[in-house]
């Protein structure tokens, strides 16, 4: 790992809600959840926890994929 990917990781871990996300889809497995269960299970608003989930993608700890309607995000082990 890089200094720079290791930073943007420890940077968006860095947040309690986030942290929070991350705890939930590891926990799911590689079912992963949709993004209002993810905003059920950490208490936020749809729209926060949409915000979390695009800094968390970015920073390669998530990964996601549609699922009819919904947007299914998964923990990129890896």
């Amino acid at each position: 790992m890089k200094d720079r990917q290791a930073v943007a990781i420890f940077s968006a871990l860095a947040q309690e809600t986030r942290l929070a996300i991350v705890r939930a889809l590891v926990k799911s497995g590689p079912g992963g959840l949709s993004a209002g269960t993810i905003a059920e299970h950490v208490g936020a608003s749809p729209s926060n926890v949409s915000f979390h989930l695009t800094t968390l993608e970015n920073a390669g700890l998530l990964t996601s994929r549609r699922e009819q309607r919904s947007i299914v995000y998964v923990c990129d082990f890896s």
